[in-house]
């Protein structure tokens, strides 16, 4: 599977699978062979970052 492109959707599926599926977001990224920076820019560009405490972006 892969992680989808619009930025919006791509917030609902990380995070989704952040809460349920992986600890971390560098898990997820590993699983998914997706480049961190790029998965952290697509959604800082409509203002989310990662929070490693909650392991969420927010």
């Amino acid at each position: 599977m892969n992680l989808p492109n619009d930025p919006v959707m791509l917030l609902s599926v990380v995070n989704t699978k952040l809460r349920d599926q992986y600890a971390s977001l560098s898990a997820l990224c590993d699983d998914y062979k997706a480049d961190r920076a790029v998965l952290e820019a697509k959604l800082q560009s409509i203002d989310y970052i990662y929070d490693k405490k909650t392991n969420q972006f927010i």
